[in-house]
């Protein structure tokens, strides 16, 4: 289905600012589309002003639509629906005609333009499908007249309101909760949905006589002299939108001034309970916060245990004592850097490029100046659960590399490279190739990883094989270079 954007510019002589106005008008038909029961066609006219092309459909929320099909993008030359160029040419919303029979459906037609700065951009066919029409009750009846004071500001230009845009997924709908307020701010209709979230906020009488305004206010905590701008608020005298808790309970308000003839003669007040929401919301926030400050308490009790390691190690009269002891001080700081990223987010996501960083310089520390560490690529965004124990086996690895590819404190260097590949095929598959790589001695004669018993590979092979369920090989560079490659290989969830 073409965009509205597409069918514009396409089709019509509309300007840019035509075009934001109409985009404003549909983010906020959903309202009269509910108000009026009835299905909304915006009709745009062409180039030449021989035809109509249809740029925007809503159906109600409240009642049956009218049209099973899209309408969107269909053109129809003028003459053929006489109430559009009626309401084009006049200025004025048209309800002449007989009910139109849509598949053995009627359908009363009006028809009401759409004005901006004195022109009619557009026209909106309101289309009300007449099959379940009965005796209307007090509540369609206000929504109907509330309807028709929409479409008269349409027609004026005075709705909607510039600088005003709403988002109509966070906003309350017409369903949620309708009060239609007076000139003065008194209550002439709540709805009963709107009734219960003001008992919510702890009202044990009717709303209708009272001022909305100094009822809310009253409603809300007190906080000193009563909030003027509450009052306001919910008077309708201006379009706003806030929240307003009390006894326990949260609404969201949304007021709408009721303009049709130019002069404000109410107020439309939507207004939802949220108080369930809100509760959940805090509890997450609060959920969140738990989880970054125990994150927050590992990390210092593990760099706790590492200092003690440290301060250990230099009372060891042992050299391979100590140098073992460093070595867990170095396991331990890898897990606490983890630790340290994800006390500062909001979810159990890292990315791992900064830890990766981090590491390498923690392990570079065994030979300053002598070896250059390096990293290459990206590792991207992990999961705590792979990025704690992969930050242990590049630690181990490093490790192994400063220890083992420079014995005699050479100099030398250490590339770190990552690739993530996200597609295999026609699956998506997300894996992860590290390779470590270093122009040292190499491998000794006879070598065989996946055998070899020191600790630091026992800790690489039990963490990759067993914990990320990936793969680990060291292998020989090729001559001419001398050295030695670890490659990982690592299954990891696709970046969103």
């Amino acid at each position: 289905m073409p965009s509205m954007n597409d069918l514009v510019r396409q089709h019509t002589a509309l300007s840019d600012s035509d075009l934001e106005w109409l985009h404003l008008l549909v983010s906020e038909w959903q309202l009269l589309s509910d108000l009026s029961f009835a299905d909304l066609v915006l009709w745009v006219p062409t180039h030449d002003g021989t035809r109509y092309v249809s740029v925007a459909q809503m159906r109600p929320n409240t009642g049956p639509t009218s049209y099973q099909d899209d309408m969107v993008g269909h053109l129809v030359p003028r003459g053929r629906r006489p109430l559009l160029d009626a309401a084009l040419d006049e200025g004025r919303i048209v309800r002449e005609g007989d009910p139109e029979w849509r598949e053995e459906v009627p359908v009363r037609v009006e028809s009401i333009p759409v004005r901006r700065e004195g022109r009619v951009l557009g026209v909106i066919a309101r289309n009300t499908n007449l099959l379940t029409v009965r005796t209307p009750s007090r509540l369609e009846l206000t929504y109907l007249q509330s309807a028709s004071d929409l479409a008269q500001m349409i027609a004026a230009g005075s709705f909607p309101f510039p600088g005003q845009q709403v988002d109509m997924d966070a906003a309350p709908r017409v369903g949620d909760g309708l009060i239609r307020l007076d000139a003065d701010g008194i209550v002439q209709y709540a709805s009963p949905n709107a009734l219960s979230a003001y008992h919510r906020l702890g009202l044990a009488s009717d709303l209708v006589g009272h001022h909305l305004g100094q009822v809310t206010a009253e409603l809300a905590p007190a906080r000193g002299p009563v909030d003027e701008a509450m009052v306001k608020l919910a008077s309708g005298y201006a379009p706003r939108e806030a929240e307003v808790e009390g006894n326990g309970g949260v609404i969201q308000l949304r007021a709408i001034p009721l303009k049709p003839k130019g002069v404000r003669i109410g107020s439309l007040v939507l207004l939802r309970d949220v108080t369930e929401l809100r509760r959940r919301e805090r509890e997450l926030i609060t959920k969140d916060a738990t989880i970054r400050e125990i994150h927050h308490r590992v990390k210092n009790n593990l760099q706790t245990v590492a200092a003690l390691l440290r301060l250990q190690s230099r009372r060891m009269d042992s050299a391979s004592g100590r140098e073992a002891l460093n070595e867990a001080v170095r396991r331990v700081g890898s897990i606490a850097i983890v630790h340290e990223t994800l006390s500062q987010n909001l979810d159990e996501r890292v990315e791992f490029d900064e830890i990766a960083d981090r590491v390498i310089a923690m392990v570079a520390e065994i030979s300053p100046g002598k070896v250059e560490c390096r990293r290459t690529g990206r590792f991207g965004i992990l999961d705590a659960e792979v990025a704690t124990p992969l930050s242990m086996v590049l630690t181990e690895v490093l490790q192994n590399a400063l220890e083992h590819a420079f014995p005699s404190g050479e100099r030398g260097s250490v590339e770190v490279s990552a690739v993530r590949s996200e597609w295999r095929g026609d699956e998506r598959v997300s894996r992860l190739l590290i390779t470590v790589q270093d122009d040292g001695r190499g491998l000794p004669e006879g070598f065989d990883a996946q055998r070899a018993g020191n600790l630091g590979l026992q800790i690489v092979r039990t963490l990759v094989e067993g914990e990320l369920g990936g793969t680990f090989d060291m292998l020989p560079v090729s001559e001419p270079d001398r050295g030695t490659r670890v490659v990982l290989d690592i299954p990891v969830p696709a970046q969103k």
